[in-house]
């Protein structure tokens, strides 16, 4: 090895390119990397690696010192999928002097020359799910040597075609505790860096990111990769209903009246399913149902695509949604990248990976038992919850000055009322065949009397889900004489009917975990099977219910397990108010109904997420 008379790297130093089958397939040099020392650094189309080099040009192994083999906490590669940019910043110091003169050299501290930049990342040691930026600095005496590393980096990383180029973001400045836009300037910089382009709107009043969503053009909307909002759930909430209640085109779901009058006709609280063969797109079926308010509720715009040129439908797996967490509880972040942190979820956008998400349509077709308005529709990505969950969310709205700590308030307030309501709940059952294969029920004999005898084998959502990956299967179901609604995944099916008084009625479409819920409402829900989980909360003292709370605020609780709990999984569900009303929670937003029904949606949505590394 060659050096000059200050020390420096000779500007000769550089291995030519390796050449496969013809084509230029990866590249090695001498490089001084950034308060290390000298290290050969390697290049192919996966992975950039270095090994750190002594006198001689011979490789010293960075886990030993004086021949005593040490572990070592030094990076010596990093995959090309984890490197978001490189820079190049020209002229400047290089620190070698952390590199120990065991090694029988040194160039000494503050050494000046050409320099570049990779920023990648690295799993955090104590939470892996956790991203943690990271950044290797590598100087060369010789410019067109590092200009073409930073080229040929830069070629690499353009090869990944899923990375986004251009996004819309909406910031929401109060969400939270009021961090949206510091939020925000904390993550610019890695958007600036991997040459996203951002269009930033921060949002000045309640409603401003739907309205946008809903008015923008297709063909604009088409000139983005995504839409990315940083505030939370409710938020999120906004700009997925401005997104798709004027796109998504799809036969509705059963009304609470067409169940019982189906139920009426055959005598019985259950309906067998004829199955049709019947290839159609669930996404673009017209109600068989007059619904002549489909219109109304869609904001004026046409349910069925007739005529157009239709630019954006869903699913759609180029358009993808993206959530950087400023919220009070992220629940729809921690599920679908496993951590509550902007800088993890600001690379998952950038890096553009991908997760399919179900959502829940839910269609409100009364407010008040004595109304007569149109229905209307909402999209919900996490959870739709009434009476205990609608009426914290009802109380704390006028505590937003609280921040996060509104809802221990309004919790505790709604706890110690213990209201009930009485409710028709019908829901689609589904066999256990269209269930995951997996799951188990195992009896507990040991159990009192209120704790319930089934226990259910968890298989958790995460990266890769081998579940939430499945091809969808589909199965039309009869709702009122033709009127096909069409749900994924189901094989064989009727509708039950459930009635009583309940403490809450929730529909969980994804696990829902949060700080207060460790494992969520449904530690075992996915992110994309095709269904929700209705969880029924039967009147029950309110010690009972107490203990019911304790255990989704525990890790490892069992809150499903108790007598007064129904849980089901179904694809669909109806539900009428039959006394005293409540509202509903739908992704931290008030909805009102006294008539609802809901129906998921497998895989509606894209995020730019890889789910949970658990």
């Amino acid at each position: 090895m060659e050096r000059n008379v200050d020390g420096y790297i000779a500007e000769n130093e550089s291995h030519p390119l390796f050449h496969i089958d013809g084509e230029m397939e990866g590249m090695s040099s001498n490089f001084v990397l950034d308060h290390i020392g000298e290290v050969l650094l390697t290049l192919n189309s996966n992975k950039l690696s270095w090994k750190v080099l002594q006198a001689g040009n011979k490789e010293l192994s960075p886990s030993s010192c004086f021949g005593i083999n040490l572990a070592s906490n030094v990076e010596t590669e990093i995959e090309i999928s984890d490197v978001y940019a490189v820079e190049f910043i020209n002229w400047g110091l290089i620190d070698d002097s952390n590199r120990p003169s065991g090694g029988g050299y040194r160039l000494g501290p503050d050494s000046k020359m050409f320099r570049f930049t990779v920023h990648g990342y690295q799993r955090s040691k104590t939470q892996h799910s956790q991203c943690i930026l990271a950044a290797y600095t590598f100087g060369h005496k010789n410019l067109q040597t590092c200009q073409a590393w930073v080229d040929r980096v830069t070629s690499f990383i353009n090869m990944d075609v899923r990375r986004p180029k251009n996004i819309l973001v909406f910031v929401h400045p109060l969400s939270g505790k009021g961090n949206g836009c510091r939020t925000w300037e904390s993550v610019a910089p890695i958007f600036s860096r991997a040459k996203v382009k951002t269009k930033v709107t921060v949002t000045q009043r309640a409603g401003q990111a739907f309205d946008v969503m809903a008015s923008i053009e297709d063909v604009e909307l088409n000139s983005y990769d995504g839409v990315v909002s940083v505030g939370g759930d409710g938020f999120f909430n906004e700009i997925l209903n401005g997104l798709l209640r004027s796109r998504h085109n799809a036969a509705l779901p059963p009304a609470p009246e067409e169940i019982v009058h189906s139920v009426a006709n055959t005598g019985t609280n259950e309906i067998e399913p004829e199955v049709s063969n019947q290839d159609q797109d669930p996404l673009l079926q017209c109600s068989g149902h007059s619904r002549s308010h489909l219109s109304s509720f869609r904001n004026g715009v046409e349910s069925c695509n007739t005529g157009q040129n239709v630019t954006l439908a869903f699913p759609n797996e180029q358009f993808r949604l993206g959530i950087i967490p400023a919220g009070s509880t992220d629940a729809i972040v921690i599920c679908t990248t496993g951590t509550r942190d902007p800088i993890t979820s600001a690379l998952q956008i950038v890096l553009g990976k991908r997760v399919c998400l179900d959502i829940a349509q839910v269609v409100g077709w009364k407010t008040t038992i004595f109304s007569n308005d149109a229905p209307f529709v909402r999209y919900a990505a996490s959870f739709a919850g009434y009476g205990f969950y609608g009426d914290v969310i009802k109380e704390s709205e006028n505590l937003r000055w609280m921040g996060p700590k509104r809802y221990d308030y309004a919790g505790t307030k709604v706890f110690l009322k213990h209201r009930s309501y009485e409710a028709e709940v019908s829901y689609l059952e589904v066999s256990k065949e269209s269930e995951d294969p997996t799951s188990k029920n195992v009896l507990d004999s040991g159990t009192r009397s209120f704790i319930s005898a089934k226990k259910s084998e968890r298989v958790i959502c995460r990266a890769n889900c081998r579940i939430c990956s499945e091809s969808a299967k589909t199965t039309q179901i009869p709702t009122n004489g033709s009127n096909l609604t069409q749900y994924n995944n189901v094989k064989t099916s009727r509708w039950l009917q459930s009635k009583g008084r309940y403490l809450s009625i929730g529909a969980a479409i994804i696990s829902n975990r949060n700080g207060r819920a460790p494992d969520g409402l449904v530690a075992d829900a996915h992110l994309s099977d095709g269904f929700l989980h209705l969880i029924l909360i039967k009147d029950c003292p309110r010690s009972f219910y107490l203990w019911h709370l304790t255990q989704l605020a525990k890790k490892g609780g069992n809150p499903l397990n108790f007598k007064f709990v129904e849980h089901h999984k179904t694809p669909a569900f109806t539900f009428t108010s039959t006394g005293d009303q409540s509202v509903w929670n739908l992704d931290g937003e008030v909805l009102q109904a006294h008539q609802l029904s809901a129906q998921v949606f497998r895989g509606l949505v894209s995020l730019f997420a890889s789910g949970p590394e658990i």
